[in-house]
C-alpha cells in the first residue's frame, strides 16, 4: 500500500450524510450503540454502502436543541470575554449553531481541536437540558465551511493518485468531521472508494480503487 500522506491545509484559514458506495470493512464500523448520532457514526456511515438512519427528532425538536446550544455558547463567550454574533438554525437534519465575529481563532484551535471540544461540551449541555442526545454542529468563524473546501481538494488529489497509479492512498490522521468530508467527496466519484482505519487519534482514511 502506498503511504502518501497529504499535507494538511493551513489551520489559520479561516455535514449532510449521503449514500456511499464504499465497501464495509471490519476497521470501519461504528463503536457502541451509544455512539449513534455522533460525528463518528456519521463518518462511519459515510464510509460504507449505506445511508445514515433518519433522525426521529422533529424540526421543532432540532430547533429547540439549537436554541439551547446557542444560549450555552453565548454564556461561554461572556465568560471568556469574546464578542460574536450567534445564529441558530436547522440544516441537513441537524441543529446548527454558528458564531461569527473577529478575533475568534482561539476558539477554533489547531486543526479545529478547540472547536471540537467546545462542540462536545455544547452537546452535553443540550443533553442535560432536553434529555436527548444531539448531533449539534458548532461552527466558529466559518471554519467548518472553509475546511470542507480544503478537504475536498485533498480528497480529489488522492483520487487522482489512485486512478493514476492504481494503488491505495492513505491520508493523514483526521477528526471524524474531516473524515466525513473526505468520504462524501470520494464516494461521489466513480472508480474509487474510501474507508477508515485505525483508532483515534490516529484514525485515517484510505482511498482505494473500487473492485
Amino acid at each position: 500500500m502506498t503511504d502518501t500522506s497529504l499535507p494538511s491545509a493551513d489551520p489559520s484559514v479561516d455535514e449532510e450524510v449521503v449514500p456511499a458506495r464504499a465497501a464495509d470493512s471490519a476497521d470501519d464500523r461504528p463503536g457502541d450503540a451509544d455512539d449513534a448520532g455522533t460525528d463518528e457514526a456519521d463518518e462511519d456511515a459515510a464510509g460504507k454502502d449505506a445511508s445514515a438512519p433518519a433522525s426521529a427528532a422533529t424540526d421543532s425538536d432540532l430547533f429547540q436543541q439549537s436554541e439551547v446550544a446557542a444560549d450555552y455558547v453565548e454564556g461561554l463567550l461572556d465568560i471568556l470575554d469574546y464578542d460574536g454574533d450567534i445564529d441558530e438554525l436547522v440544516s441537513g437534519g441537524r441543529p446548527v449553531v454558528e458564531v461569527v465575529g473577529g478575533q475568534l481563532s482561539a476558539l477554533v484551535g489547531q486543526r479545529g481541536a478547540t472547536l471540537e471540544a467546545l462542540q462536545e461540551l455544547t452537546r452535553l449541555a443540550v443533553f442535560r437540558q432536553t434529555g436527548s442526545p444531539s448531533r449539534l454542529l458548532l461552527d466558529v468563524g466559518g471554519y467548518r465551511n472553509n475546511r470542507r473546501k480544503e478537504l475536498a481538494a485533498v480528497a480529489k488529489n488522492a483520487v487522482e493518485k489512485v486512478k493514476e497509479y492504481g494503488e491505495p492512498v492513505r491520508l493523514e490522521p483526521m477528526s471524524a468531521f474531516e473524515r466525513k468530508c473526505v468520504h462524501d467527496v470520494v464516494n461521489a466519484l466513480d472508480g474509487v472508494l474510501s474507508e477508515s482505519e485505525g483508532v483515534e487519534p490516529t484514525r485515517r482514511i484510505v482511498v482505494r480503487p473500487a473492485d
